[in-house]
């Protein structure tokens, strides 16, 4: 997607945002729902304090929530830009295949328990909902994955084409009342409330993993800062 962008209109700025950056915290944060959910959060939030209409966002997440699309199309629609869903539509033995392939050469790869996990509560996406339309999916099974798919390239011709007043195939969402709200006002305190709820699910996460999946009673944030006491029932 990123060399068919580049190639569309190399002149046009994108962003490209990872949500797990690391195997071991994409096993802990999908295990914890409440982090989860949290970095799903900041995620969004980061989406939201670049979105504009002089670049190209790439959300590169798992987006298996529709509800989580539908957030990400009502920011689309507040900023009045084009929105796409790309869906590699893969059969699940084949993703259950290629996951214990990766376990066996050690390579990243995800929990047999959170895996099925996420298999349960993947909503797939359908064209018909507008938060999941236009939809372009690919079948890697079948057709498999290439830069030059021609998918991809109308995927990316759909964002970057110049469209005016005749042009019929490519729908730029229109910013309601309710969707419309005064961004610069709240830029900098949203920022900030951002920025410390990532350094404390850092803090978390990586206590988690030092902890090696045992009991953590207290967890420091820093130097001043109050520590977060785990109570279990």
């Amino acid at each position: 997607m990123e060399s068919s962008l580049e190639k569309e209109d190399p002149s046009k700025p994108y962003w490209l945002f990872i949500d797990n950056p690391t195997p071991r915290s994409s096993c802990i944060t999908n295990e914890d729902m409440t982090v989860e959910k949290n970095l799903r959060g900041v995620l969004r939030s980061e989406v939201d304090r670049s979105i504009s209409k002089d670049n190209i966002i790439i959300v590169d997440s798992l987006n298996n929530i529709k509800g989580y699309r539908y957030e990400l199309w009502c920011l689309a629609r507040a900023a009045g830009i084009r929105y796409c869903v790309v869906f590699c539509d893969t059969e699940e033995n084949s993703c259950r295949e290629w996951n214990n392939r990766r376990q066996q050469e050690g390579e990243s790869s995800y929990d047999y328990k959170i895996f099925e996990d996420l298999v349960r509560r993947f909503e797939r996406p359908d064209k018909r909902n507008r938060w999941d339309s236009p939809l372009f999916e690919l079948f890697p099974c079948r057709d498999g994955i290439e830069e030059t798919s021609p998918v991809i390239a109308d995927a990316a011709s759909y964002l970057t084409r110049k469209v005016d007043s005749k042009t019929k195939d490519i729908k730029v969402l229109q910013p309601t009342i309710a969707t419309q709200t005064v961004r610069g006002a709240e830029a900098n305190s949203l920022y900030e409330m951002d920025r410390a709820t990532q350094e404390v699910i850092n803090a978390i996460v990586e206590a988690q993993s030092q902890g090696l999946g045992g009991s953590i009673s207290r967890i420091s944030l820093g130097q001043h800062l109050p520590t977060i006491s785990s109570v279990t029932s």
